[in-house]
């Protein structure tokens, strides 16, 4: 075979490598504004969820996250240690695990106010740049893979 054949397998022509180094750089980004806060980058976007649908179930936030419950358990157990959230069985169906904040984990949201705005200026993007970036990731999330 010749060397045009290995073309596509190089490095530069794989759109999932800029994909994953930019999505690691950015979580990476999070992390020392998190961290005075005692919360990872996946705690954060739980909350996120969590302060828009307070009680919900660990499938609707897997759902959500695109994460798997063998991701999402683990990390709520912490959380719930945390005092963050409380686990509930649903009542309707015992195989349904419900999620609700504590007073501590809605009082959370008061103190990550301040990361949107201070994650926003660690980007090089125009606001143009930021939406089209935005609705091209979602389309790929969208995907069925």
């Amino acid at each position: 075979m010749s060397e045009k054949n290995y073309e596509a397998l190089k490095l530069e022509n794989q759109m999932c490598f800029p994909l994953y180094a930019a999505a690691r750089k950015v979580t990476s980004a999070y992390t020392p504004i998190l961290k005075p806060l005692g919360m990872t980058y996946t705690q954060y976007i739980v909350f996120l969820v969590l302060w828009e649908s307070d009680q919900i179930s660990v499938g609707e936030l897997c759902e959500k996250l695109y994460l798997d419950s063998g991701t999402i358990t683990p990390l709520l157990k912490k959380m719930e240690e945390k005092g963050w959230l409380t686990r509930t069985r649903s009542k309707k169906d015992e195989r349904v695990v419900m999620i609700k904040l504590t007073k501590v984990g809605k009082d959370m949201q008061a103190k990550c106010a301040h990361i949107p705005s201070e994650m926003s200026s660690c980007l090089t993007l125009s606001k143009q740049e930021a939406q089209a970036l935005y609705s091209a990731l979602y389309k790929i999330l969208d995907m069925n893979m």
